[in-house]
């Protein structure tokens, strides 16, 4: 998985690389198709896949304020 992610991270970081080296180059429409290409794969793959990978294993109850987490937190300030 780790090595997936990396792999998508700069595939990324290139296809944004080649959008800004067409912009200089005057090819605008070209440009911002690949940019948006590669922002869109950044948010809708890899930060899901990211996300995936680093939650795994873990409660998201432990993370969360619910009614039992904030009296934990108050019991652990009184002491």
């Amino acid at each position: 998985m780790k090595l997936i992610i990396k792999i998508i991270f700069f595939l990324i970081i290139a296809g944004i690389g080649i959008g800004t080296y067409y912009h200089f180059e005057g090819e605008l429409r070209r440009s911002e198709t690949i940019i948006g290409v590669s922002v869109l794969a950044m948010v809708f793959i890899l930060m899901p896949l990211f996300l995936i990978h680093r939650w795994k294993g873990k409660k998201l109850s432990d993370y969360t304020l619910t009614k039992e987490n904030l009296d934990k937190m108050r019991d652990q300030k009184k002491e």
